[in-house]
């Protein structure tokens, strides 16, 4: 065995320490189930402040029978790799106690996910630490797996972001959304969006996106049954999809009946005429060697085109589209579990590529069928 073989097997069987801030909600607790499982990590402490020395499995009912407990977030212990799923504007607050506490931190919420401060000026409320927003990386392997191995400070995506950027991505690589050269000054700069194809991106998504405490629209009396609008417009994924498209897009979302899932549907408009041909290049050229996205576009059978329930509870992501000459349109869609592929399933895949891991250590699940609502 040569040198690197011998490195990236030693890598592949090494054991890091870790610990997850905010392990109570529902981000949280699937990064303890997918760490609990994890064949290279010793999982040693979740914090919660509300269920301080209960037990895991007390608050996470599928996590029964574990030994850990909740502890006081201020009895932070040091580990290798931190996660935090805590609510927006916790982690920029910490994050120097964090990363002294951890040799790679992994947030699971927006403070990092934005290149400049004056974006989060624009769909946040600012930055209190706005000198670690250069030393981020963006989670999504698809997209920045080059710069993740020398991350300290990994962001998580969003799930409504992770679920357009999936689906859009291979056509502003191909060129399909516009000039490439053009949008690549851009892309995660932080830059102005240009002009270029016209996108309309229509997002429906469960409700556990609102999290474990949630609100009075997210009860089950008003929820069930539901096809509501809720973000009509500028909702705050927006900024990350047209960071990393390099160009605008018109951006809707929906609350629907379903727990788990973000379903994606994009309209492109392109500039000049696409063939499928084209189409079946641009998106086979960007995922054949990806290990958790699945192209799923016609063929035959009830599941011909990507949908929640076919990825509930795993890290997969289900892409495809159709072509529509006749509007001189692409309908592109792309769906995810919100909190596995778009949180905690994200996370852990990002954090596997930084740290040398094989890619797919501790996310192999391949998900139930038949199966019940997500």
């Amino acid at each position: 065995m040569g040198t690197t073989a011998a490195a990236d097997a030693d890598a592949e069987t090494e054991t890091v320490t870790a610990g997850v801030v905010g392990g109570s909600g529902f981000a949280g607790g699937e990064l303890l189930r997918l760490l609990d499982g994890h064949p290279n990590v010793e999982l040693v402490q979740a914090t919660s402040r509300e269920y301080a020395g209960k037990s895991i499995g007390g608050v996470h009912p599928n996590l029964r029978g574990r030994e850990l407990r909740f502890s006081e977030p201020s009895a932070l212990e040091s580990v290798d790799v931190l996660f935090t799923a805590t609510p927006h504007g916790i982690t920029m607050e910490h994050v120097e106690e964090y990363t002294d506490a951890a040799d790679l931190l992994v947030d699971l919420s927006a403070d990092f996910r934005l290149a400049t401060e004056g974006q989060y000026d624009e769909w946040y409320d600012g930055h209190t630490a706005p000198e670690y927003l250069e030393v981020a990386e963006y989670a999504l392997p698809e997209l920045n797996r080059e710069n993740l191995g020398d991350a300290d400070i990994i962001a998580s995506g969003g799930c409504n972001a992770t679920a357009t950027l999936l689906g859009l991505k291979p056509l502003a690589d191909a060129g399909v959304l516009g000039s490439e050269a053009q949008r690549a000054s851009d892309a995660s700069s932080g830059g102005e969006p240009r002009d270029g194809a016209d996108v309309v991106v229509d997002v429906k998504v469960g409700s556990s996106e609102g999290g474990a405490g949630g609100g009075a629209a997210s009860s089950h009396a008003e929820r069930s049954g539901v096809v509501r609008p809720y973000a009509p417009t500028g909702h705050r994924h927006e900024a990350e999809i047209e960071q990393w498209l390099g160009l605008s897009v018109s951006f809707t979302c929906h609350a629907v009946d379903m727990v788990r899932g973000a379903s994606a549907t994009c309209h492109v408009f392109p500039d000049g005429p696409v063939s499928k041909k084209e189409l079946w290049t641009a998106y086979r050229g960007a995922y054949e060697a990806e290990p958790f996205v699945r192209l799923v576009a016609g063929g035959s059978g009830s599941y011909r085109y990507p949908e929640p329930k076919a990825v509930a509870g795993t890290n997969y992501a289900d892409v495809g589209f159709e072509l529509d000459p006749g509007n001189e349109r692409v309908v592109v869609f792309s769906a995810i579990d919100n909190v596995m592929k778009g949180s905690a399933g994200q996370a852990v895949h990002a954090a596997n590529v930084a740290l040398g891991f094989e890619e797919t250590a501790g996310l192999e699940f391949a998900g139930l069928h038949p199966v019940g609502s997500p």
